[in-house]
């Protein structure tokens, strides 16, 4: 595990800030090390407002977008809308089609089949489109690269409105309106939306017509909030606002379907890592194992009665999902193994059995244990299909880019992305893929990494210290939970392994005469390292430990260095 502090900002900017806030200066560093270097910035940040939501009219082809849904309306034409099967997605449709039966009685549905029609706008739903008399048809998190296909839509006579947030190709299909702030030429100030949220900048801009504001938008955000959690996409900006808006939804008065879930876990008070780790696995869920649609049917549902049926049944296809991405992981750690590939600079595997539907868990398991660029394939009809994760700093699209060749389709981010080919290319494949990142990749980026945001002593961990802190939420991307460094702390003798097979780590350790108690998942390991009062350094985050009633605060240890 390699350790890297962060560089210290600007001391005179930290002790401006630290002046205007009256804070400490380990709070204030912090700020600035996130962009935050003025009272109004932290303002901002500490208090979003819906102030803070960009005017919708900035997008690129929102008012064609919104003329065109307001004609289907005024003619009363069929609308169909068009969602991916994972958390985006289904979020995304769930929040469209709610708002717009508010608005019309001629609004449906439609999430593809993962295993017939695979990701994105599909032939078949086209088909299924025209059969049903839908002339309008908007697409939520998908299409920015589904040409043939609105060509196809277009010549059924059948428009097409996308909201996407992918980076787009060379061409962009001749759609009605497509609404993607990474289109080029799109000025919209905030880049970073998830599809969901490009589809509540829609809806925002559909009631400024109505006379409504973004205040009156508030029951959708609990959508919002989920698809930006399970996205993972920059909580920072706008993504800010609506992320807080839509877990104090989440926590107060959340829709049957995001409540029916949360009954199932019996946690208080839902963070964003709640969101990532106990509701969006199981709204994934009902798209891996079974359908997406069983998603979109629980997010809508009005009824409490009926929500808590389809949540228990959508917690079965979770624990399903479970069982099977445990036994792919360990058939693939075994393939490694076998093949003599421990030593390579990606992973890449292949069993025509395995199921689809977590074949992207499994990418992201294996990199637990070979952290490198990873590829986990399976067969999907006459075609291979993949999941692909990549490690901190390098890009697994640009990687696939420049295997093109040998691929019939893909499509992602940096970080995650998708894949076909025909089976005959795979080993090709597999091999230019394995060149491929040996020749760009920075060895240095097979580490894994933990960035240190401050080295602070244990005296500095205070309730007040902890309480700023704690309104530094909610934490994703760009705006990670602050990771903390100590150096020089010594086992107090009561430290030991718990847990299955002494997995874990249960800490009490002094610096000098302050003392504190922490808890290192994995770690059980480290403790010969720090036995005797050897000294040690740790790297941690802070968190509160609830104990028979009390409430203290301890270390989340990340790693121990002796």
């Amino acid at each position: 595990m390699r350790w890297t502090l962060k560089p210290k900002p600007d001391s005179k900017t930290v002790e401006a800030l630290q002046k205007a806030l009256q804070v400490d200066a380990s709070v204030a560093t912090l700020l600035v090390q996130r962009g935050i270097e003025t009272f109004e910035d932290a303002k901002t940040f500490f208090r979003p407002s819906f102030k803070d939501l960009h005017d919708p009219y900035l997008m690129k082809d929102m008012d064609l977008a919104v003329q065109r849904i307001e004609q289907a309306m005024a003619n009363d034409e069929n609308i169909l809308v068009y969602g991916d099967y994972d958390v985006d997605g289904t979020t995304s449709v769930a929040l469209m089609s709610s708002y717009l039966k508010t608005k019309s009685n001629r609004i449906a549905t439609y999430i593809p089949d993962r295993y017939d029609e695979g990701y994105g706008v599909s032939f078949k739903g086209i088909d299924f489109a025209h059969d049903n008399d839908f002339t309008l048809i908007i697409a939520l998190d998908c299409g920015v690269k589904a040409i043939d296909k609105v060509n196809y839509a277009s010549e059924k006579g059948i428009d097409f409105i996308i909201c996407d947030h992918h980076r787009p190709g060379d061409e962009l299909p001749k759609a009605v309106a497509v609404l993607d702030p990474k289109r080029e030429e799109c000025e919209y100030p905030f880049k970073e939306l998830c599809g969901c949220g490009v589809g509540f900048k829609l809806i925002q801009a559909l009631a400024l017509k109505d006379h409504k504001t973004v205040e009156d938008l508030g029951e959708y955000l609990d959508l919002v909030a989920t698809a930006i959690g399970a996205d993972i996409v920059p909580i920072i900006g706008e993504n800010r606002a609506l992320a807080y808006f839509g877990l104090q939804v989440i926590n107060n008065n959340p829709r049957p379907g995001i409540k029916a879930i949360i009954e199932q876990t019996k946690k208080p008070e839902l963070t964003i890592t709640d969101v990532v780790f106990i509701v969006a696995p199981r709204i994934n869920a009902a798209g891996r194992m079974k359908h997406g649609n069983y998603a979109v049917t629980l997010l809508t549902e009005t009824d409490d009665y009926l929500a808590e049926t389809y949540a228990k049944e959508i917690n079965e296809f979770n624990l399903d999902r479970r069982e099977a991405d445990q036994q792919i992981t360990k058939e693939a750690l075994a393939q490694i193994e076998d093949n003599n590939e421990q030593d390579r600079l990606t992973s890449v595997v292949y069993h025509e059995s395995w199921h689809k539907g977590v074949i992207g868990i499994v990418a992201s398991r294996l990199t637990e244990t070979y952290y490198r660029p990873t590829l986990v394939f399976t067969k999907s009809g006459d075609m291979l299909a993949a999941s692909a994760r990549s490690v901190k700093g390098f890009d697994v699209y640009n990687a696939l880019q420049a295997c093109s060749e040998h691929i019939e389709q893909f499509g992602g981010h940096k970080y995650a992305a998708g894949l076909t080919l025909k089976a005959e290319n795979y080993e090709a494949f597999k091999q230019a893929f394995e060149d491929e990142v040996s020749n760009t990749i920075d060895r240095s980026l097979l580490i894994p990494e933990i960035k240190i945001d401050a080295q602070i002593e244990i005296s500095d961990i205070t309730p007040k210290f902890y309480r700023i802190i704690r309104q530094f939420a909610p934490f994703g991307p760009r705006n990670m939970t602050p990771i903390f460094m100590s150096q020089n702390l010594q086992d107090t003798g009561y430290s030991k392994c718990v847990g299955e097979d002494d997995k874990h780590l249960r800490l009490s350790v002094k610096q000098g005469d302050s003392k504190i108690s922490g808890i290192g998942f994995n770690l059980g390991d480290k403790l010969e390292m720090i036995k005797n009062s050897k000294p040690f350094d740790a790297v941690y985050s802070i968190d509160e430990n609830h104990w028979q009633g009390q409430v203290s605060l301890q270390l989340r240890l990340r790693d121990i260095k002796a």
